[in-house]
C-alpha cells in the first residue's frame, strides 16, 4: 500500500502501524500514548480510508486520523509534510529553554504565613 503526503510516497507493509512507516522514513509526528487515548499523533486524511480494532478515545474530526492505532485500508493521501521539504527549522523544538531565561535571573521566594 502507498501513503502520499505532499512531499512524496512510501510504503507501507501490511500489519505495520501508519506511525511507525511515518518515522521509519524520516516524518516527524508527535505521540504520547500510541494507542489512541491522548490524540497528540492526530494527521489529516485527505483520501484513503482506515479502521480501528476498537474506536479511539481521542475526539476526531470526520478528516482526522490516529496514526498509532488505524489499521490502513488501501492507498491514503495524508495532509503531512517531510522535515526535508520544509526546512531544518520543522525539527527544532518548540522553544529553548535557554533562551527564555537571562543569566541575571533572580527569584526571591517571599513568606506570606507571618
Amino acid at each position: 500500500m502507498l501513503i502520499t503526503t505532499k512531499s512524496g510516497t512510501i510504503e507501507i507493509k501490511e500489519g505495520e502501524s501508519l506511525l511507525d512507516a511515518l518515522e521509519k522514513n524520516g516524518y516527524i509526528i508527535e505521540y504520547q500514548c500510541r494507542s489512541g487515548y491522548c490524540g497528540s499523533c492526530r494527521l489529516t486524511l485527505k483520501k484513503g480510508k482506515v479502521d480501528y480494532d476498537s474506536p479511539p478515545l481521542a475526539f476526531l474530526y470526520p478528516d482526522e486520523i490516529l496514526p498509532c492505532c488505524c489499521t490502513v485500508k488501501g492507498d491514503l493521501y495524508l495532509d503531512l509534510s517531510h522535515p526535508s521539504s520544509i526546512g531544518s527549522s520543522y525539527q527544532k523544538d518548540f522553544f529553548d529553554f535557554d533562551d527564555l531565561f537571562d543569566e541575571s535571573l533572580n527569584l526571591e521566594v517571599l513568606n506570606t504565613n507571618k
